[in-house]
């Protein structure tokens, strides 16, 4: 075939939309566990609703073999914290993916990024046989990401430290609704209220032989029930408010059915593996810290870079 030449590429490059606003807007200073809304207003939509775009910018689907099975919490650019159970031994790490910057399962928007995982760390004490004890796993993806306000990093509690048990708590997840129900098209992520139950009141509560609740969880749930995690949100974050920022204090974990009367949802108390993460993962921080943030929000159009890859490709291959 004939040679174009490249002379023609120039002048469409002046037809492309710009990319940024500005390099000097590019990149904004946030927190961890700060959400950067579209407008100013922080009211929730409780008991189990719709959840609005960027609320919870640190919740990730777990996927095996493009599957969603599990949530999880994004925590540095290259880890996410989910629950060890969501796993089958022996693990095989390339079954697995994870999807951020989703507010409905597989959308794929523009601002999503879907990662393979390169590693999956068990906690060490965690025993299938008993998969309520030491129920917790880092992940990492194959390659850190860079932060947007559609993918921002939660924060961790520092090691040890129980936050307030009156504190404004979310657990968010795309579980089923009612036990054996699953949520419906179009998968839009759920959020709900919950208050937290410390392990010993909540050992009262469901006063279960099988399943102790220990110092290393924590409960959630209101007495009548009807609000819960469900299938589906294992591994998944239950998030309290304080300072301005959201912390994970939870990671969806275990139950008696979903939303029973007196059956409140039984948490991984993540406070309580603080020394294991760092010593596992050392760029994860706990407690509040600064984040850099791409403020990619207004911008639109297609990426340059792909852009002229594929002219240059036409270019020299026709």
């Amino acid at each position: 075939m004939e040679q174009l030449g490249t002379t023609w590429l120039f002048p469409l490059l002046l037809l492309l939309p710009p990319t940024t606003n500005g390099e000097e807007n590019l990149w904004i200073s946030s927190g961890c566990g700060q959400p950067i809304l579209k407008d100013k207003v922080n009211e929730r939509i409780v008991g189990g609703k719709n959840a609005r775009e960027r609320a919870w910018p640190w919740q990730a689907s777990l996927r095996r073999s493009r599957a969603h099975i599990c949530g999880a919490t994004l925590i540095s650019p290259s880890w996410v914290l989910t629950a060890a159970h969501c796993f089958d031994l022996p693990i095989k790490v390339s079954e697995f993916q994870i999807v951020l910057g989703e507010l409905q399962l597989f959308s794929s928007p523009g601002h999503s990024i879907s990662s393979s995982v390169s590693k999956v760390i068990l906690h060490p004490e965690f025993s299938v046989g008993d998969s309520s004890i030491d129920d917790i796993a880092l992940l990492k993806l194959a390659r850190p990401l860079y932060f947007t306000p559609w993918i921002l990093p939660v924060c961790l509690p520092e090691a040890n430290n129980l936050l307030p048990l009156n504190l404004t708590c979310f657990v968010t997840g795309w579980g089923n609704v009612m036990e054996g129900v699953q949520l419906s098209r179009p998968y839009h992520l759920q959020e709900a209220k919950l208050p937290l139950i410390s392990a010993k009141e909540c050992n009262k509560i469901l006063n279960n032989d099988l399943h102790k609740v220990t110092n290393k969880m924590i409960c959630a749930g209101y007495m009548k029930g009807g609000v819960d995690a469900c299938q589906g949100d294992s591994g998944g974050p239950l998030v309290c408010s304080d300072m301005g920022s959201w912390f994970l204090v939870g990671i969806v974990s275990w139950g008696i059915g979903c939303a029973q009367p007196r059956k409140p949802g039984v948490y991984t108390l993540v406070s309580a593996y603080g020394d294991w993460i760092q010593r596992e993962v050392s760029e994860v921080q706990l407690g509040s810290y600064n984040i850099t943030v791409r403020n990619d929000a207004d911008i639109h159009g297609p990426h340059l870079t792909s852009i002229l890859l594929l002219l240059w490709g036409l270019a020299t291959h026709c």
